[in-house]
This record gives C-alpha cells, sequence and structure tokens, in this order.
C-alpha cells in the first residue's frame, strides 16, 4: 500500500469512528423539553417577560418576581421551591 491509500483508510476509519460516536450520545446529552417557569428568577436573572417598559432578559428588579420567567426542564417549574412559594406556568401576583 502507499502513503494515499493509507490516508484515505485513515479518513474512513476516522470518519466511521465519529459518526458511532454522535450516533451513539446518550439521552441526557440530548436537549431536554424547556418550559417557563414564573417567579423563580432572581433578579436581573430572568430569561423574559418582565412588564411593560422592560427589554426582556434580565430586566427584573427584583427575585422571585412573578411575571419574570425562567427556562426550566419541563415538568419541573411547579416542583421549584423559592421563599415567596413555589413556581408557576403563568404570571403570578407576587
Amino acid at each position: 500500500m502507499n502513503a494515499s491509500t493509507l490516508a484515505r483508510i485513515a479518513g474512513l476509519a476516522a470518519t466511521a469512528g465519529l459518526a458511532t460516536t454522535l450516533g451513539s450520545a446518550p439521552a441526557t446529552a440530548q436537549k431536554a423539553p424547556m418550559e417557563k417557569c414564573y417567579g423563580i428568577a432572581k433578579a436581573g436573572q430572568n430569561d423574559c417577560a418582565a412588564g411593560a417598559g422592560t427589554s426582556c432578559a434580565g430586566s427584573s428588579t427584583r427575585d422571585y418576581q412573578g411575571n419574570a420567567w425562567k427556562l426550566v426542564k419541563q415538568g419541573t417549574c411547579e416542583k421549584t421551591k423559592t421563599p415567596k412559594g413555589n413556581g408557576s406556568l403563568r404570571p403570578i401576583n407576587r
């Protein structure tokens, strides 16, 4: 075998190895479904929806503001506890 053939074989082997690795990524490495959770963000750490006159992400002015949401893993929002109560799937008065 010449150097060119060996280089092609090495390249194919590397490509096959990469494809196998990518195809077998664990389920935890795949992106989990997310949901908006209101009332759990610390001041300035919300993802969006902090009310009129705000520019969105990072605009909440107080901890656990009821009209500011943060993205969390689906099914965890209402189980998330804060000093002001649990998270909500809808805006709340706080």
